[in-house]
């Protein structure tokens, strides 16, 4: 396996000018890698219908587990993956624990994506 460093410029024509402003503007590596963790939890369904759930209104994991009909433990498994990436946040209420989207930010990428996927369910054309 290749390190980004060992890769060289492809043969042809190369827009310098072009480059040099995407590079300016281009995420790094390490943000890069943060943002990729982030939409690698979207790719399970579970958590992807936890986030939706979560952006309709706060739940405790025993809500979460009987709205999505699986366990507790199952769901609490699942929002301790989306806290740790900083996807949702908790509140306490006495003995019990409620969930709710971290921020506006999370609700727009859940909006986003569920506008994106209904996009392509109507047959958007693929390029």
């Amino acid at each position: 396996m290749s390190n980004r460093s060992d890769v060289q410029p492809s043969a042809g024509f190369v827009d310098e000018a072009r480059v040099r402003r995407v590079r300016r503007a281009l995420i790094s590596f390490e943000g890069a890698l943060a943002l990729a963790e982030t939409f690698s939890l979207l790719g399970d369904a579970t958590r992807t219908r936890i986030l939706h759930a979560l952006s309709v209104d706060e739940l405790c994991v025993s809500d979460l587990a009987a709205l999505l009909e699986v366990s507790p433990s199952a769901a609490s498994h699942q929002l301790r993956l989306l806290r740790d990436r900083r996807l949702v946040a908790v509140r306490r209420e006495g003995k019990r624990t409620y969930y709710r989207l971290d921020d506006e930010h999370i609700r727009t990428l859940v909006d986003m994506g569920l506008s994106h996927a209904a996009e392509d369910g109507r047959g958007r054309r693929r390029r």
